[in-house]
């Protein structure tokens, strides 16, 4: 003790003979943590707020370039895979007994079969993984389907493909609710020094609703250019080993309007030569590689669309509830309309791919130009998307409108056309077919989204919406995936009914909206938290949100009360909140 207090004395004794007294060292502690003469607290803020809306934009980037990744890989395998299993020398050489057609049929079964019950799990694996862990294992079982390809026998591609079927809804379930949070993120960190934002109250309808229709327009924008990329390994390898259009169309007989099935009359062998095992396994590494680097993309550059504190709350509500709300949301009139344009949503995108390019295109200009006219669609629906834009003047109805007016012209030309097999003359119709065709794409499924995310502003019920929307267009993929062998005539006549009961749905539903008719919209229950931690020691630390029903009665656009007793209710909060921190590491 005595050798401390010696210490002390000789600091002491020290610092006077310095010169310097209490009243200095106090001078030096305040010029030490005391605020900078030049530090500008509003310049930093808006530093701060600038680096968050930069970091948006790189989490809507990075999403987009994954998903393209992600859906080349798959498309670009698939086709690949398809086209190889179907020449019957290669099938003979390669795998003799093994009945790699019967394989593809389950493969395809699969793929199209599985998503039907999507709707069952599809909420209750975004709540409890989060938004952006269900994106990137999702992500992952894409990737799983094209390590499976690495070695072909039933007991891996079908289940893979199960798995895929698996996964698909909730993908794009994951992927819609992620663009719409962020479109909302932005709008907050944009407008971070308005009063509501600031005492996170619910944001005036449709204050968002410009960012969603620009992050929803880039995300098409992008996405669409994997039908670019999956043509990669048919253009730069595949298309080396095919033979001519006179060898492969020498059976066929009718193309276009008067073919029945998928191009009867194709000839079995497609393939000049067989493509060397190394050859193949190069091309998947190179696939392999570009899946694993979508993953990650989403794991590495992707940031959370809610905070920690947020996801804790949507699991909260209890799990049974999240396994209703699905259900309890197709009461909504605006779901209920616009389940027909869900349906021509899936019908269109599949019959490109198949029945357009095969019956049509392949059956004039051959197996060698599928992936010129793929690509033609893919360039056109990417460049076409920015279109989306004009929703920020035009009204909301005229994207939709004029998505399905052009699909209805090509419809009945198609309706009312049958190229002649074997000719390349018309090939430069059948690209300006194609290239119309992506434009009504990309102005279906831009409009889709950006309608949703906005009749749809509370971050609780995204996911439960988008959910519907794709679990829909699974149910018309797997219906175009039984009528394959109708005639053409017949796919092509239910397609256009199902654009004109869609187009006349929701022309109705806009007019209901305009006349201010009440929807239906079901309660989300407040968070039910199991341990009483330091967040919640009182009952405003949560960070729900109002239901939209509450809001449902603004002047803009009145909604149906709510069902559920006096005191349940609760203020309604902000719909787009000032995140007080960021979980970039959480989903």
């Amino acid at each position: 003790m005595e050798k401390g207090s010696n210490c002390c004395q000789d600091a002491a004794d020290t610092a006077e003979g310095n010169g310097l007294g209490p009243e200095g060292t106090e001078a030096q502690l305040d010029d030490f943590v005391g605020a900078h003469p030049n530090y500008n607290e509003e310049e930093e803020e808006q530093k701060y707020f600038r680096r968050k809306r930069l970091g948006i934009v790189k989490n809507v980037l990075a999403a987009s370039l994954a998903a393209m990744l992600t859906y080349g890989v798959y498309l670009g395998l698939l086709q690949m895979q398809l086209i190889l299993h179907y020449d019957e020398t290669y099938r003979e050489v390669k795998y003799s007994n093994m009945e790699l057609e019967d394989i593809d049929r389950k493969v395809l079964m699969g793929i199209n079969v599985t998503p039907v019950v999507a709707l069952l799990y599809t909420p209750v694996l975004i709540r409890f993984f989060g938004t952006k862990w269900t994106m990137f294992l999702a992500m992952g079982i894409y990737a799983l389907f094209v390590s499976s390809n690495y070695w072909e026998r039933y007991y891996t591609l079908v289940p893979s493909a199960v798995a895929i079927g698996v996964a698909i809804v909730p993908l794009w379930a994951s992927i819609g609710n992620y663009i719409t949070r962020m479109a909302q993120k932005y709008y907050e960190y944009a407008n971070y020094k308005e009063e509501h934002v600031q005492e996170q109250q619910r944001a005036p309808r449709g204050a968002c609703n410009a960012y969603i229709v620009i992050f929803h327009t880039v995300f098409y924008a992008c996405f669409h250019l994997s039908f670019v990329c999956a043509q990669m390994p048919m253009l730069f390898f595949l298309n080396n080993y095919l033979y001519q259009l006179n060898h492969t169309l020498f059976g066929v007989k009718h193309c276009g309007t008067l073919s029945k099935g998928m191009l009867p009359g194709f000839n079995k062998t497609v393939l000049q030569s067989l493509p060397r095992s190394v050859n193949l396994i190069i091309v998947e590494s190179a696939l392999m590689a570009a899946a694993f680097l979508s993953m990650l993309v989403v794991l590495v550059l992707c940031g959370s669309a809610y905070r920690p504190t947020e996801e804790i709350d949507l699991r909260s509500i209890g799990w049974g509830n999240i396994f209703q709300l699905p259900f309890k949301h197709m009461r909504d009139y605006r779901l209920r309309h616009l389940f027909p344009f869900f349906i021509y949503s899936g019908f269109e995108v599949l019959f490109v791919c198949t029945g357009f390019s095969l019956n049509y295109g392949v059956c004039a200009i051959g197996l060698e130009k599928l992936a010129y006219l793929l690509m033609a669609y893919g360039f056109s629906a990417s460049a076409f998307s920015s279109l989306a834009l004009c929703t920020l003047r035009l009204r909301r109805q005229s994207l939709l409108l004029a998505g399905a007016f052009i699909h209805a012209a090509l419809l009945v030309t198609l309706f009312c056309w049958a190229p002649e097999p074997r000719s390349l003359v018309q090939a430069p119709l059948l690209y300006a077919l194609a290239v119309l065709w992506g434009i009504g794409s990309a102005l279906n499924k831009t409009g889709i989204s950006i309608l949703l995310g906005m009749l749809y502003e509370d971050k609780e019920r995204q996911d439960f919406v988008f959910t519907i929307y794709h679990w829909w267009q699974a149910l018309a993929i797997f219906v175009v995936y039984l009528w394959l062998e109708l005639p053409m005539k017949a796919k092509l006549s239910i397609m256009l009914l199902a654009l004109a009961a869609a187009s006349g749905a929701y022309m109705w539903m806009e007019h209901k909206l305009a006349r201010h008719v009440t929807y239906r919209v079901p309660r989300i229950p407040r968070p039910r938290h199991k341990v009483r931690g330091y967040r919640y020691l009182e009952e405003d630390d949560s960070d729900e949100t109002g239901s939209e029903g509450e809001a449902a009665h603004d002047k803009d656009e009145p909604g149906e009360p709510q069902e559920r007793p006096e005191e349940a209710k609760h203020p309604a909060e902000a719909a787009c909140e000032l995140p007080k921190e960021d979980g970039d590491g959480l989903g």
